[in-house]
């Protein structure tokens, strides 16, 4: 009994290639070319079917492949983050309740001298917080600049300026997106009162109108002690730190919430914060 022989295959398709090279499938079929009239070619990809032997109509349509199926979603864990826009006061609870700082999304800038612990009180807040919060350093960021660092301590000029606007840009949208996906944010910064501007200005047009300033000043002889105990760029000469202290004075009287934290610890300071926090969204300062 005479087969009909089909088109010849391919030779042998190896993983992680292409098709065999030098391999082509009009090369493989005599006559190839333009079709003869009458018939139509076969779409790529189709496979064709030879007719039955001694059958002399119109060779039977080329059977596709069935239809490739959608590709999996994208399974890799990525997260589209929602823009991150200036954060807003958050709306006061009702008269009748008080205002709960401990569950309540905030953004809190928290203004000191160095020594004033503003970095160890921040960092307890956001540990012992019952909703999911933050904690960004200034300094943490300034220092991320390694080679070309401009460190105050040498002096204060143009380069240390700008690293600084830099870092708190950078803190400022850090919080911005934080702030975006329900997560509180605290920032440490010490920020003058003789430079609203630069301090609480910046940090306003940050983050946004709803960020809330509390400012840490203990006494002079309790700033002194803690700066002693540091090392490193951040420990400040004591003519340096009372000069700091002195322009720190000057958030008196403006407005702001002030805690003086000479005798407590952080935890203590952490729970005096609350309640600040507390009354701060029941009455926003003006600032």
């Amino acid at each position: 009994m005479q087969h009909a022989v089909g088109s010849p295959l391919p030779p042998p398709h190896q993983p992680g290639h292409g098709p065999a090279a030098g391999w082509s499938p009009a090369a493989q079929h005599p006559g190839a070319g333009p079709h003869p009239q009458g018939t139509e070619p076969v779409p790529q990809g189709s496979v064709p079917v030879p007719p039955p032997p001694g059958f002399t109509g119109s060779p039977p349509a080329a059977a596709h492949p069935p239809p490739t199926a959608p590709p999996p979603p994208d399974t890799t864990g990525h997260v589209q983050l929602p823009p991150g826009g200036p954060v807003t006061m958050p709306a006061a609870p009702a008269a009748t309740t008080a205002p709960d700082a401990g569950t309540t999304t905030l953004a809190v800038l928290l203004i000191g001298p160095a020594g004033a612990g503003k970095t160890s009180v921040a960092k307890y807040w956001a540990d012992h917080r019952r909703v999911p919060t933050a904690h960004i350093s200034l300094d943490d960021v300034r220092e991320w600049v390694r080679s070309g660092f401009a460190d105050p301590q040498s002096g204060w000029n143009d380069n240390s300026e700008a690293q600084y606007r830099l870092a708190r840009r950078t803190c400022g949208f850090a919080a911005r997106n934080f702030l975006a996906n329900g997560i509180s944010c605290i920032l440490d910064d010490a920020v003058f009162p003789d430079r609203p501007v630069v301090g609480l200005g910046g940090w306003k047009r940050h983050v946004g109108p709803g960020l809330l300033p509390v400012v840490l000043l203990p006494g002079l002889d309790i700033v002194l002690e803690r700066n002693a105990e540091r090392s490193g760029n951040r420990r400040l000469t004591d003519e340096e730190v009372a000069r700091i202290h002195g322009r720190m004075a000057g958030w008196y009287g403006s407005g702001l919430p002030i805690i003086d934290n000479s005798q407590l610890d952080v935890p203590g300071t952490a729970r005096i914060l609350d309640e600040v926090l507390s009354r701060a969204i029941a009455s926003p300062p003006t600032w």
